[in-house]
């Protein structure tokens, strides 16, 4: 299978092709997601939770990553493989070179990491290094402590520019993708279309270039409380292979996410 790469989601979103995404962890299930047609997949640090038992994603650490990294790409050769830089490590210039350099040789195409314009000096050092980067704004986990839980972001108009503005800002720095966590549907759509480069989104409605899940949100076996955002896929179709076929087409019809899945 030929590689999928950023320029291949770029071009998807010229033509407005929507693209779905999945979070992986282990070899068995991103071969399965390959094979079923998702061509983008990315290792979170959500697998503090939902792996590891962890009430929230700070204590995953670089090697955690790696080490989910290396298993996935076995499994998903051809696939976009996007990396997460876990809490506190990309605090200075030389850590975030050694973060990302790990995680690239385990495996990974492209890194992603959490903040607004403040980071556009490390977006740019690392793109100037051969490094790609993903962005992740709106509701970022890492950020939980700050929020003082698990928020919708840009509501008001003033965090609303604010969030377009650090957009904007991380795109010009070299930022080749965005990930966009829980915000408003109109907000998702500006910032969306004032972006060239491809948005992924997850609780942003239907409006962005591709969309994400949790795979346990996906399945339907996340424990506790289940976002708004999440569909069980799994549930309508009682096998997993034909859930992740489901979750492809109606990302791609536009159909998934729907309103009651959104933020108003």
């Amino acid at each position: 299978m030929k590689p999928t790469t950023v320029s291949t989601l770029r071009q998807w979103k010229q033509q407005g092709r929507k693209f779905a995404s999945i979070t992986a962890y282990e070899f068995s299930f991103a071969r399965l997601f390959a094979d079923e047609g998702i061509q983008v997949l990315l290792v979170g640090d959500s697998l503090g939770m939902v792996v590891q038992g962890h009430d929230s994603t700070l204590p995953v650490t670089v090697s955690d990553i790696a080490y989910h990294t290396e298993t996935v790409r076995r499994g998903a050769p051809a696939a976009l493989l996007l990396a997460d830089l876990p809490f506190m490590s990309y605090s200075t210039p030389q850590q975030t070179f050694d973060s990302a350099a790990q995680l690239m040789r385990a495996g990974a195409n492209m890194v992603k990491l959490e903040g607004g314009k403040w980071l556009a000096d490390t977006v740019k050092q690392l793109t100037e290094r051969a490094v790609p980067v993903c962005g992740h704004l709106g509701l970022t986990p890492q950020s939980v402590n700050i929020f003082g839980g698990y928020k919708i972001q840009g509501r008001a108009e003033a965090d609303a520019e604010r969030l377009l503005d650090d957009a904007l800002a991380l795109e010009a720095a070299g930022m080749q993708l965005l990930v966009l966590e829980c915000v408003p549907v109109a907000l998702a759509k500006r910032v969306t279309d004032a972006l060239t480069i491809p948005v992924i989104g997850i609780g942003a409605g239907n409006v962005t270039d591709g969309q994400i899940l949790v795979m346990h949100d996906a399945f339907g076996i996340t424990g506790g409380h289940i976002p708004k955002f999440a569909k069980n896929f799994l549930a309508e179709t009682g096998e997993i292979r034909a859930a992740v076929r489901q979750y492809v087409t109606e990302v791609e019809n536009g159909s998934y996410p729907a309103e009651e899945h959104s933020f108003q």
